[in-house]
């Protein structure tokens, strides 16, 4: 997860012929990630499951360098689900322990690019040391308009939107909210990511075909991005393809094609 840092990497000429094909006027508002592919790219190479883990700490960095410098406003990456809980111990906590290690070390990145670290997920059910070293960073950047950085930790969908109708449960219990005004609106008002857009683009690496309980309500109108790129290798390069895929498709939210380009034209 060292993907703070400020100094810059020589520009490669793919990256730099795909950032100036980007239409800056339509890029996608906020861009989620699965980040998927660490554990089979360590094992096609006879290395242990963290060497991925790792490696896909630098395509983190990668990424979050790009969407900052291409513009997105909010990019929101699946780092670690509900469901991984079922891994082996071992595994979790050097997962944990890296999340705190790096953290630290690139908090200072973070604050000179103007970074808001936010994260999404139960994180009371995180590792003490974990959750302090997170919560920590959340408030020392709170201030920041820069890229919003969204971590989902101990993040499910389903459990997400669980949380969400206990809160509204509580509004009504209390008298502060009348179930009959409950809507789409009041919903997204509930949930981890309220007063963010929703994804325009969800990207998922590795081959993989889902989208794994991750933001099950936020991606209702999402373009989905899937990719055979495992998590390790994707870079600013992949991003950027990704992208310019988002660009070439036409999004309709209901409406004909024929309305849709009558929206741009102006009519």
């Amino acid at each position: 997860m060292a993907f703070f840092r400020t100094e810059q990497t020589q520009l490669v000429e793919p990256a730099a012929s795909l950032r100036a094909q980007v239409d800056p006027s339509r890029l996608p508002a906020h861009v989620a990630i699965i980040m998927d592919g660490n554990g089979r790219w360590a094992r096609r190479r006879g290395l242990p499951r963290i060497a991925g883990h790792r490696r896909g700490a630098e395509s983190a960095r990668a990424v979050i360098t790009a969407a900052r410098t291409v513009g997105v406003g909010v990019l929101t990456l699946y780092a670690f689900s509900i469901e991984n809980w079922k891994r082996p111990k071992s595994e979790i906590d050097t997962l944990m322990s890296l999340l705190v290690e790096y953290l630290k070390k690139e908090e200072p990145g973070m604050r000179e690019n103007g970074i808001r670290f936010c994260a999404i997920g139960d994180l009371d059910l995180l590792p003490p040391g974990a959750r302090e070293t997170v919560q920590g960073v959340v408030s020392r950047t709170a201030g920041h308009s820069g890229l919003r950085l969204n971590l989902a930790l101990n993040y499910g969908g389903r459990d997400e939107i669980v949380r969400a109708v206990r809160r509204l449960g509580r509004e009504i219990a209390k008298g502060t909210l009348d179930p009959a005004s409950i809507d789409e609106t009041a919903i997204s008002r509930a949930l981890d990511t309220a007063g963010l857009p929703d994804p325009d683009l969800l990207i998922r690496t590795s081959g993989e075909k889902r989208i794994s309980n991750f933001l099950l309500w936020q991606t209702a109108y999402a373009e989905l991005h899937f990719t055979e790129t495992l998590w390790p290798d994707f870079r600013e390069e992949d991003f950027l393809k990704a992208i310019l895929d988002f660009q070439k498709r036409e999004r309709r939210f209901g409406l004909t094609g024929e309305q849709v380009r009558d929206q741009h034209n102006g009519r």
